[in-house]
């Protein structure tokens, strides 16, 4: 609660909602430091034996919104919890020719991890302007301040280690669980688009479709065509955005541009 004062001298309290957690903006340099120094009331308490600390940080992600769809008026959209959820339930459907090539159990944490940096970094999407290699840097530093600051002395820091080798493996994008927990998080995102622009009237969110074209196992290809058929069918004659095509199929060249950005470095990473 805070207080104002009337004309009469009188106060008053003013209801403030705990459920709004706003995000302020960092000056450059960027660093963790930076950001818990934000954090009301107060950041999570650092190189504590128990896990409450961590638990406290997680509650971030279920109040901080997936920025994309924002621009497009979506306010009360999905958070970063919402979207790694469903990604880890979707593991549980992973078609019989390719279970057997990974390790489901370790894809599961690796959904619930891989955005974990999103905490404390934000959210950054193509369109933000941030470079790759600084996103990468910013969320580096956090999984080392998650790993070490808050887990290193839970139980050994066994945990954070863990925490943070799954989170590197999903960066590094070489291994067959990584390619695939990858795939998952681009099939999620389709999921969303086509739900939004069904409950939303025809609101096209076309350009999110990209994402499609980067989807590198033949059986989550298949998952991400019956998506954009169902797109399609659903969009009818009507003129829409064919994110999968580029700007041929009427993303703007900006923003195309910067799609292949944020996506490049996961190609140039698997071919070395």
């Amino acid at each position: 609660m805070s207080s104002t004062t009337t004309s009469g001298g009188e106060v008053q309290s003013t209801f403030v909602d705990p459920g709004v957690v706003t995000t302020e903006k960092i000056s450059e340099p960027w660093t963790v430091d930076k950001v818990l120094a934000t954090i009301k009331p107060e950041a999570p308490a650092q190189g504590s034996a128990s896990p409450i600390p961590f638990f406290h940080l997680l509650e971030r992600l279920k109040t901080s919104k997936r920025e994309g769809w924002r621009r497009f008026g979506i306010e009360r959209g999905e958070s970063i919890s919402d979207h790694m959820y469903r990604m880890s339930l979707m593991t549980f459907l992973c078609p019989p020719s390719l279970a057997p090539e990974v390790n489901l159990n370790k894809c599961m944490k690796m959904c619930l991890i891989h955005d974990m940096a999103e905490s404390i970094v934000g959210d950054i999407t193509p369109v933000d302007g941030v470079a790759k290699p600084e996103k990468s840097r910013r969320e580096a530093e956090t999984m080392d301040y998650i790993s070490k600051n808050l887990l290193g002395k839970v139980h050994g820091g066994v945990a954070g280690e863990e925490i943070r080798a799954i989170w590197q493996e999903y960066e590094d994008s070489k291994t067959k669980d990584s390619l695939f927990v990858h795939d998952i998080d681009k099939i999620e995102l389709l999921l969303q688009m086509v739900e939004y622009e069904k409950r939303a009237n025809k609101l096209d969110l076309g350009e999110f479709a990209y994402v499609a074209k980067k989807v590198e196992l033949p059986e989550m290809k298949e998952w991400a065509q019956e998506i954009l058929k169902e797109r399609d069918e659903f969009w009818g004659s009507n003129s829409h955005v064919h994110g999968e095509a580029g700007v041929s199929g009427g993303v703007k060249e900006a923003t195309a541009k910067g799609q292949d950005a944020y996506y490049a470095k996961e190609t140039n990473q698997k071919e070395t």
